[in-house]
């Protein structure tokens, strides 16, 4: 059977996900304090009122300071990565983080009026799942999982799971495709991700 370059960057991201991030040492305490923190953060921005730029650059911030950002870069970058590198490796993972901000700073944006409550935390392999509710007028609560290690030496959340939307799933397949659109430059895609 013939696979895609796509179908086995798919199925690549899938076993990889499973896959534990190191023996675990990260207590259910140290996970839930760092999405206390985080979602302290996040709703503080939500109700500050702030401009729509000023919100993302704050949710830049929260990126930076609780998630392994470099983690996840490496992992949307996946395979295409291996040829990259060092300086374009380090321009990706600064690029890919304003992404991030961008992107899920909206998504965040949308719970103005609404609070992001944690509800429980979990083992799951060799990481901890800290459960949260979003909680928005005018509609259902939903689920926001955060996945959290201690893999760069301190709690770090390494993936986002909004409404059963896995955030390392999504973003590999979705860089991997502008990728694509790009004809495989790299150097455009790190460009273009910083206009995004």
């Amino acid at each position: 059977m013939y696979v895609t370059r796509r179908q086995f960057t798919i199925l690549g991201a899938a076993a990889l996900a499973s896959l534990p991030l190191r023996a675990l040492a990260l207590s259910d305490s140290a996970a839930r304090g760092l999405v206390d923190q985080a979602v302290a953060e996040i709703n503080r921005i939500i109700s500050s009122g702030g401009s729509e730029s000023q919100m993302i650059r704050q949710f830049k911030g929260v990126f930076d300071r609780y998630a392994d950002t470099a983690y996840l870069a490496a992992y949307a970058l996946g395979n295409d990565g291996r040829s990259a590198s060092n300086a374009q490796k380090s321009a990706f993972a600064d690029a890919f983080g304003s992404y991030l901000a961008s992107k899920y700073g909206r998504r965040f944006r949308e719970f103005i009026g609404g609070q992001i409550e944690v509800q429980s935390v979990r083992t799951v392999n060799s990481y901890k799942e800290v459960r949260t509710q979003a909680i928005l007028r005018g509609q259902s609560p939903f689920q926001v999982d955060f996945h959290v290690s201690d893999r760069p030496g301190r709690p770090v959340f390494f993936n986002i799971i909004i409404e059963g939307v896995n955030m390392l799933l999504s973003e590999r397949e979705e860089i991997g495709a502008m990728l694509d659109q790009r004809g495989g430059n790299l150097d455009r895609l790190i460009a273009d991700l910083r206009n995004m």
